[in-house]
C-alpha cells in the first residue's frame, strides 16, 4: 500500500499504510496532530490531539486531556483525499510522518497538497 503525495513539484510515494498528519495552528501557535490509518482504498482518520486550546480549536466534549494533550476520535467518514492549503503565509507548513520519515508540505505558496491512496482516482487536480 502507497500513499500519494501530489504536490506543485510532482507525486511523492511513500509506502505506508499509517501517517500522522501535523501542523501548528496559526493563530494559537498550538501543535495539532492527526493519525490516519489506510483501509479499503481510503484515508481514515483514526484519533487526533490538540497540545492545547484557543480560538476557533477548542477540542470537543469528549476529548481526554492525557499527558498535556486533547486526545479524542474526530466523526469524519472515510475520505478518498485530504487536500492541504499551500499559502506559504502560516507559522509552520504541514508534516506528514510515515516508517520513521517526516516530510514538509506546503510551506511555499503553491496550489494545494492532494494526499490520497496510490492508485485511486482523487489524484485529478479539478
Amino acid at each position: 500500500m502507497a500513499l500519494c503525495v501530489l504536490t506543485a513539484s510532482g507525486i511523492l510515494k511513500i509506502a505506508a499504510t499509517s501517517f500522522v498528519l501535523s501542523w501548528t495552528h496559526s493563530v494559537e501557535k498550538v501543535p495539532w496532530e492527526e493519525y490516519w490509518a489506510v483501509a479499503d482504498q481510503r484515508l481514515v482518520l483514526d484519533h487526533a490531539r490538540i497540545k492545547g486550546s484557543g480560538a476557533g480549536m477548542e477540542p470537543p466534549d469528549d476529548a481526554i486531556l492525557r499527558d498535556g494533550w486533547y486526545v479524542y476520535k474526530p466523526h469524519i467518514p472515510p475520505r478518498d483525499v485530504i487536500i492541504l492549503a499551500a499559502s506559504g503565509a502560516t507559522v509552520s507548513s504541514w508534516s506528514l510522518c510515515a516508517n520513521d520519515m517526516c516530510y514538509n508540505l506546503g510551506a511555499e505558496a503553491s496550489t494545494p497538497v492532494r494526499i490520497t491512496v496510490c492508485g485511486g482516482s482523487a489524484l485529478r487536480s479539478d
